[in-house]
């Protein structure tokens, strides 16, 4: 019987990702600034040309590493969710769920936090990320006021808000010295979240038993 070859697409798909995880390795060990097209080759074991097949820039390696990467991030959010019929209780499962895969790949969450201080591109692409998360915890709590959970309230900006303190969490266990555990801070965080959409304090009483750290993709720690 004969073999059939690998088709074009899959071997381009193939190479792309090796190129990112090597991007991942270098720019983990560099820095985004100090890192080197060469060394992304180097790497990859993958010659500098073929990485300009595929890439024209190192920017460009780097955007499409962040969005490979959440696209993993929230994939890994939105099954863990979907066990839960509840809405309240999928919005705090997405919010654990965040902090588990940063809490268990802080490499990972240095090179978000790194690209969210870069130029405006990054910004950009950082915007995005965050606009993604606020869209999920967004449609949640739409839920949530749809079912008579919560009252009635602005879910867009709430859902800013809920985000951006998650993210200056993330940020503060990143810069500090000697940072702590990081799923430390969920109990207070939760109740805090919850709080500002009008649960029950019997219902906020009810923490979930965290479940540290997330599997996340092998490549991508």
């Amino acid at each position: 019987m004969r073999r059939q070859r690998s088709q074009p697409a899959d071997h381009g798909r193939a190479s792309r990702e090796t190129i990112l995880d090597g991007a991942f390795q270098a720019f983990t060990k560099g820095g985004y600034r100090d890192t080197a097209v060469d060394d992304i080759a180097a790497a990859a074991e993958i010659s500098k040309g073929g990485i300009y097949f595929h890439f024209p820039t190192k920017e460009a390696i780097f955007r499409e590493l962040m969005r490979t990467t959440a696209d993993k991030l929230v994939g890994k959010v939105e099954s863990t969710v979907a066990a839960e019929s509840d809405p309240i209780a999928r919005a705090e499962v997405a919010i654990r769920t965040v902090l588990e895969v940063f809490a268990g790949h802080r490499t990972m969450a240095r090179l978000f936090f790194e690209a969210g201080a870069g130029g405006r591109g990054f910004q950009a692409e950082t915007n995005v990320l965050h606009d993604r998360f606020a869209n999920l915890i967004q449609s949640y709590l739409d839920d949530a006021v749809a079912q008579g959970t919560i009252p009635a309230i602005d879910t867009r900006i709430t859902s800013v808000v809920w985000f951006g303190a998650l993210d200056e969490v993330v940020a503060r266990w990143l810069l500090a010295d000697r940072p702590g555990r990081l799923e430390d801070a969920y109990p207070t965080l939760r109740a805090l979240l919850l709080r500002s959409v009008g649960v029950t304090e019997a219902r906020i009483a009810e923490v979930p038993a965290p479940t540290f750290p997330a599997a996340f993709p092998e490549q991508h720690r």
